[in-house]
């Protein structure tokens, strides 16, 4: 039931499948839900696969979805706040937060912008985005996407705030930094050392996603002479070099267009194995990436090196936990690869300063998208990458301004 409710009020429920009983005397109304149960049943998650964690994930329906939630949160002071957005749709947005955890003065800025919303329909993530974040026009996001409730009840423990939408099986997590997109649900069940090993692992392949097409174009086309034949010899072993040397002078065309055409290429067989289904898609990906890549190179079209080169930055990119952020810094890579082929290593240079200052200029509701690099405590750097045993773990984020600041004794 939804008890006593007003004239808009009940408009509003019966439009979402309430029943209104109309009390004349009383001059209100009394509303039940009565509308048809054939929702999605809970399934597992799909793109954050669970090994040790909970096999459940979010469905299309809000009302699941908080149930899911309070369920691992089973405190008085989980507050939920709900609103309407689109005034079309009508979709209920349900606002999650630990009272006397999370910091008031964001819950406060996050309803008022909830509020200021008006659309039409509200039926994608991207609608309730570009509303409410800080910079709306960066590619980097800046809410995080999570199908798990464990990871959802987590984030909520931490003094963060949760929206979940009706309709959409996702919930959005605020406010978040660069490194919470680096994590991954898994790390909290597996040994302080092992998960330690696998965010460098995470951190290395973001860099090699984003740096090496640039890097070798950079180096194929203007700083040969850079780097010292004793280091060349004791990295790469002089038949393969000559091998590399051989392949590339029999390609017709230059290092900057096989690159270039090789992340197009790249990006079109992921796009193609996403699009079509399953069997299909997988099909695709092969014959793109076998018949397709060594007929190539047997054509002398592009060299054995700028395939391995791509490869190598496409696949590393695939270990990011976010798929957001891997977005983000696929765009990122080609602008850098057009810098590098306009300008070799001041081009890189020149791009990665502008992106670390875009970076630092960001915030997500008052946290600083850097931190904790750029939060001014000593050890910054050591406290993005190495997690600590659970037990050193005494209190909260700082960046958060949580009120109550302790996580345990």
């Amino acid at each position: 039931t939804a008890g006593l409710r007003q004239t808009d009020d009940v408009v509003n429920d019966l439009t979402h499948g309430y029943c209104a009983i109309l009390l004349d005397a009383l001059e209100l109304a009394l509303c039940f839900e009565v509308r048809s149960s054939n929702v999605r049943s809970i399934s597992e998650p799909t793109l954050e696969k669970s090994i040790k964690g909970a096999k459940d994930s979010f469905v299309e329906t809000l009302r699941i979805n908080t149930s899911l939630v309070r369920r691992r949160l089973c405190s008085p002071k989980l507050k939920l706040v709900e609103s309407s957005i689109g005034r079309k749709s009508n979709t209920r947005v349900a606002m999650m937060f630990l009272d006397g955890v999370a910091d008031p003065a964001t819950v406060e800025e996050l309803a008022a912008r909830l509020d200021s919303i008006d659309v039409d329909v509200l039926l994608a993530t991207g609608t309730l985005e570009e509303y409410i974040v800080d910079a709306p026009r960066s590619p980097f996001p800046q809410l995080l996407h999570t199908e798990r409730p464990d990871r959802f009840a987590m984030y909520l423990s931490d003094g963060r705030i949760g929206l979940l939408v009706d309709g959409l099986p996702v919930g959005l997590v605020l406010p978040v930094s660069f490194g919470e997109f680096m994590k991954v649900t898994g790390d909290s069940s597996m040994n302080f050392l092992v998960s330690t090993s696998l965010s460098l692992l995470r951190y290395l392949a973001l860099i090699l996603s984003l740096f090496l097409p640039a890097l070798y174009v950079a180096i194929a086309m203007y700083h040969q002479e850079m780097l010292p034949a004793k280091l060349i010899q004791s990295i790469i072993p002089p038949k393969l070099l000559l091998s590399i040397i051989d392949a590339k002078q029999d390609v017709p065309f230059s290092t900057a267009l096989e690159v270039i055409s090789m992340l197009i290429a790249f990006g079109l067989l992921q796009e193609a194995g996403l699009r079509l289904p399953n069997p299909i898609g997988d099909t695709v990906s092969i014959i793109g990436a076998l018949i397709v890549g060594q007929s190539a190179v047997e054509a002398r079209v592009v060299s054995p090196i700028a395939i391995i080169v791509v490869a190598v930055s496409g696949i590393a990119c695939y270990t990011l936990p976010s798929q957001d952020m891997g977005s983000a810094i696929k765009l990122c890579r080609f602008l850098m690869l057009l810098s590098a082929i306009a300008a070799g290593f001041f081009g890189v240079g020149i791009f990665t300063c502008l992106m670390l200052l875009h970076l630092a200029r960001l915030d997500s509701f008052g946290v600083n998208y850097t931190s904790p690099v750029s939060d001014g405590k000593p050890g910054g750097l050591f406290r993005l990458l190495i997690r600590r045993p659970k037990p050193d773990i005494k209190f909260r984020d700082p960046t958060l301004n949580t009120p109550d600041k302790r996580r345990q004794k």
